[in-house]
């Protein structure tokens, strides 16, 4: 038989040689048949992994009828979703139960079904893990477990996307979205001066993660989907009887840890996007920030501290370990710029060079560019970026949080760190200003020793302290224009 190289071939088409005298039939009953046999075999239903979310909530009555509206509006809907109430004190579980029940919606020709179902488990002890722990065990049967903070809206593809990352590869344990700050809520000078800081925040940290290979050393729980399977190994490996447990202060982070220990990749999404809600004052972000930074020490510090070991070596902590080693230079710099402008204005030594004005320049570049990487940025951004001052600020709010947490772990006092964020945001302590206070007096105490010295001893000093100063910053003047300077692959945080 003689085919033309146009003519397409059937692979099912069998190689017939007429008998002589007898013409092939154009469609052979073998090739019917096995048309016949692919055209059955495409009309089965495709297996759909089932996903169960959990939104545990805690005082989320402004923001609870957004979230669900959210979930509601995606256009791959959880399979179920079971909001779970904890020491609630508001009218968290009145809104929610509004939305209790069975909803349907049609996307692309598709109609989809979900329920929502909401539980008040009143007052628990172990709080936001408490809560995580009472959905797991209701969403056990499911291939995945999504878990969304209650004040956290996402993009309408957002389960769409994390299903389609998770189920296309067995060896992924979790993945988180790409955060930003809503900024929709900041209402006052301080509140868009925050909101904008911590946009900045997250775009820097999502784009160093996704420049590690999209390795997630957090898998957040703000909006991160986890695979079921590898949650029941964590919880064998670790003999838990639960995925979160509640003597680490960072559960998402220690959680994350696990996941990847199992031998399991913990990634963040390349397209889901969810909008997390924001502390829109100096209070309120200092209990979030000490918590978390904290909590990071802790998995960081080698030793046994308490039910959590130390896991120094741990390639999700070395994110972590580079974060508080930058840290600490930023310290060092900005305090002895400080010390040594004083001293030098003091006894009318001081000479302005333009030359300090480079890393002031490289600095504003870099926080641009990270600006312009924001896939929703707005004129905020950039002018957060731009002015430098707002940056710079916002940098010594950090410190503060910073030097607070490290504080903390050195004394090794036995503080509820979850409790003091919520009595933050509810308005109270004034735990913030300590840094404040510190760096005052320890300021005060530099100014009164400097006047106490010899006239050659203040000299001397100048004379070492500008090089030491002026070497550590060209350093830092390279690693901001490295950072600057690399590609960002196309992604967009």
């Amino acid at each position: 038989m003689t085919v033309s190289p146009s003519t397409p071939v059937n692979p099912f088409t069998p190689n017939i040689i007429a008998p002589r005298g007898f013409a092939a039939s154009p469609l052979s009953d073998l090739e019917a048949h096995a048309n016949e046999f692919i055209a059955s075999v495409d009309a089965l239903p495709v297996y759909r992994p089932t996903i169960g979310c959990i939104v545990p909530a805690y005082n989320e009555e402004e923001s609870i009828a957004g979230v669900l509206e959210s979930l509601l509006a995606q256009t791959r809907l959880p399979d179920v979703i079971h909001v779970v109430v904890n020491n609630t004190t508001d009218r968290t579980v009145a809104i929610a139960s509004n939305y209790a029940g069975r909803h349907r919606s049609s996307h692309d020709g598709g109609l989809q079904a979900t329920e929502i179902f909401v539980h008040d488990i009143g007052e628990n002890p172990d709080k936001k893990v408490g809560a995580l722990n009472y959905g797991f065990e209701l969403v056990r049967g499911c291939d995945y477990l999504l878990g969304v903070d209650g004040d956290t809206t996402a993009r309408p593809d957002a389960v769409e996307a994390l299903e389609a990352e998770i189920s296309s590869d067995t060896r992924i344990g979790g993945i988180s979205a790409i955060y930003s700050i809503d900024d929709h809520s900041a209402k006052g000078v301080m509140a868009a001066f925050l909101t904008a800081g911590q946009r900045a925040q997250f775009a820097a940290f999502n784009m160093q993660n996704m420049l590690r290979g999209r390795n997630m050393a957090v898998l957040g729980g703000q909006f991160s989907i986890f695979s079921v399977r590898a949650l029941s190994q964590v919880m064998e490996e670790s003999h838990q009887t639960t995925p979160w447990v509640k003597d680490s202060e960072v559960e998402d982070s220690l959680l994350s840890l696990q996941i990847k220990s199992a031998g399991y990749l913990t990634k963040i999404s390349a397209r889901a996007r969810a909008d997390v809600g924001g502390m829109n004052n100096l209070r309120s972000l200092d209990g979030q920030q000490v918590k978390w930074n904290y909590g990071a020490i802790d998995l960081m510090w080698p030793g046994q501290r308490g039910d959590t070991k130390g896991q120094p070596l741990h390639p999700n902590l070395r994110l972590r370990w580079l974060e508080n080693f930058s840290m600490a230079v930023n310290i060092v710099t900005r305090l002895l710029f400080v010390v040594l402008l004083i001293a030098s204005l003091s006894i009318h030594a001081f000479v302005f060079s333009p030359v300090w004005l480079i890393p002031v320049g490289v600095a504003t570049l870099l926080n641009l560019r990270t600006a312009l990487s924001m896939k929703n940025h707005n004129w905020r951004d950039i002018l957060f970026a731009l002015l430098f001052v707002p940056a710079e600020l916002y940098m010594w709010i950090r410190i503060g949080h910073f030097v607070r947490a490290w504080g903390k772990f050195a004394s090794r006092q036995q503080t509820d760190n979850w409790a003091e964020q919520a009595k933050a945001e509810r308005g109270s302590g004034n735990a913030y200003l300590g840094p404040l206070l510190v760096a005052l007096v320890a300021i005060g105490l530099l100014v009164f020793g400097w006047f106490q010295l010899p006239v050659i001893a203040q000299s001397t000093i100048l004379w070492i302290g500008w090089p030491v100063l002026g070497t550590i910053t060209v350093l830092q003047t390279i690693g901001m224009l490295g950072k600057f300077l690399r590609r960002h692959r196309g992604y967009r945080v």
